[in-house]
């Protein structure tokens, strides 16, 4: 039985920071199983943020610069972090930053380049894990439920909460997942116009009134209406989401009390949609910073109702979920193992995804 070590980074749409897991995975009696060890958060400059922000908007020439100056980042922050732990690595496995993502016209971009990275933290880097899925005309999102299938299969349903909110769970023997819509990126927004990197705990969403027409027009939204499998990020959050955010007259309080009831709305409607009916009570796993708002998990189980309890773990586990996965896909990779489930991503056929890089002399 193998053990891997692995180092996995992870960087989300909503900008927190860049995550780090070491983990150590192995598969024994056909069952993954995994640990995490050490964890960090690096937090973005505002430069890097506002950079790494809009990314989408850069010209070819300065997006590839910033694609080289993130990898040699991650590569830095990737060293400095094992020089810390001190303990034996076997490769990293990176999901990078998302600049682009428009799979309907075949697009995808992870910032983040493998080879610098490989060469800057001297390691063996596995990386960009979506674009071999959007060229088989998947949607490349989300990547996650193949953890929440290997890892986590105890949970009916598996909730992550990062910039977006996207769930997953088996349906007819397949798991099925998509982005569901909102969750953490109007929260931010919202906050850092106020002064705030976060709204600690939901405090001041708690004590916002909800408006019926903002919600109103956020539920309308076409989005919602699409059929899975569907996935989206920072660009339908600045065409569609910012402008009724910038048109409201309503107070910020007031903002994020709405938007955490239309994101759990959202949710509840998607879980209440594909729930097992045989069960009197099914579970669902959230991960991902929203799980540590506690007015958004209130909000959330007041939504559900009694029959879909929301299980809210330990915060090593809600905070670096995410990088766990990616760790693991990094080592499916290796394994030549699928790691991409077409069910998921609506591509031609699952695949073995990521580019695999090795430290080169410069």
């Amino acid at each position: 039985m193998r053990v891997y070590k692995v180092l996995g980074l992870m960087s989300g749409t909503s900008l927190d920071g860049l995550d780090i897991a070491y983990c150590h995975i192995w598969e024994e009696n056909e069952k993954w199983n995994f640990s995490i060890k050490e964890t960090a958060e690096i937090d973005y400059s505002d430069e890097m943020r506002e950079y790494l922000k809009n990314a989408i908007h850069l010209s070819e020439q300065d997006h590839e610069q910033l694609h080289k100056d993130y990898g040699i980042w991650l590569g830095e922050q990737s060293k400095a972090f094992m020089d810390e732990i001190g303990e034996e690595v076997d490769f990293i496995s990176s999901h990078g930053h998302t600049s682009h993502h428009r799979p309907e016209d075949g697009v995808t971009f992870q910032l983040g380049d493998g080879q610098l990275l490989a060469n800057t933290s001297g390691m063996q880097v596995v990386c960009d894990f979506r674009t071999k899925d959007v060229s088989l005309k998947g949607q490349g999102a989300p990547l996650v439920p193949i953890g929440d299938k290997l890892l986590f299969r105890e949970y009916d349903f598996c909730l992550n909460l990062g910039g977006i909110s996207n769930i997953s769970f088996e349906k007819d023997g397949e798991r099925i997942a998509y982005d569901i819509g909102l969750a953490n990126m109007p929260l931010n927004y919202i906050t850092h116009k106020m002064g705030f990197a976060y709204d600690e705990d939901g405090k001041l969403a708690r004590t916002g009134k909800l408006d019926p027409d903002l919600l109103q027009q956020l539920n309308n939204l076409r989005y919602y209406q699409l059929p899975y499998p569907k996935s989206t990020g920072y660009e339908w959050f600045t065409s569609e989401i910012i402008p009724l955010i910038e048109a409201s007259k309503i107070s910020n309080e007031d903002l994020l009390h709405t938007f955490i009831h239309h994101n759990c709305e959202q949710i509840a409607l998607a879980a209440d949609k594909h729930k097992n009916n045989s069960k009197s009570i099914s579970k669902l796993l959230a991960t991902g910073g929203g799980a540590l708002n506690q007015f958004f998990m209130d909000t959330l189980q007041n939504k559900l109702g009694p029959n879909i309890e929301v299980v809210v773990p330990h915060k090593t586990l809600i905070a670096y979920k995410e990088a766990l996965v990616f760790a693991l896909m990094g080592v499916l990779r290796l394994e030549g193992k699928t790691n991409v489930l077409k069910s998921v991503t609506g591509a031609t056929t699952d695949s073995c995804s990521g580019e695999v890089f090795f430290p080169k002399e410069i």
